[in-house]
């Protein structure tokens, strides 16, 4: 099985400079950690509860069509209760500013981002547009076996 790649043009900001680029962890990973490009004499914590915008030090152009993903660090989660906050996080493929990472502690104890923690991992994914088409009735929506069942309305017996 063979994987595509898509070219996208990645400026490092003055503040990001010295730190990796994005990279996966092993071959087969399907994000790219995002780091922490904070100033190197400083430490940021984030209180239980607190949230916290982290700048990566970096900008992107984003090919027409694809989207970036900005996702959470599963060994952040399990270990800190750290996680991002609108997760998944967007970039479109029009925004040209730099790429941050808007963290979030649900963990008990305050947490500490220095610069080049990995904070979060990017990957890139196709946009699919859509045409509406209006109806007037639930029926003109079609029939399915859950039908008109809300949240939770699954798994029920």
């Amino acid at each position: 099985m063979t994987t595509e790649s898509i070219l996208v043009p990645l400026l490092t900001l003055p503040h990001g400079e010295g730190l990796p680029l994005p990279s996966r962890a092993t071959p087969h990973a399907a994000g790219m950690d995002l780091r922490a490009a904070i100033p190197a004499h400083e430490e940021w914590t984030i209180p239980p509860g607190a949230w916290k915008l982290i700048p990566t030090g970096l900008a992107m152009a984003i090919p027409e069509g694809f989207e970036g993903q900005v996702r959470p660090r599963s060994g952040l989660a399990l270990r800190h209760g750290i996680t991002v906050l609108n997760t998944p996080g967007t970039i479109d493929s029009d925004y040209r500013n730099e790429v941050q990472v808007l963290l979030i502690n649900h963990g008990g104890e305050p947490f500490t981002v220095r610069r080049g923690d990995r904070i979060a991992q990017i990957l890139f994914a196709p946009v699919t547009g859509c045409d509406w088409i209006r109806v007037e009735t639930p029926a003109e929506l079609g029939e399915t076996e859950r039908g008109l069942g809300g949240y939770g309305s699954t798994g029920r017996r």
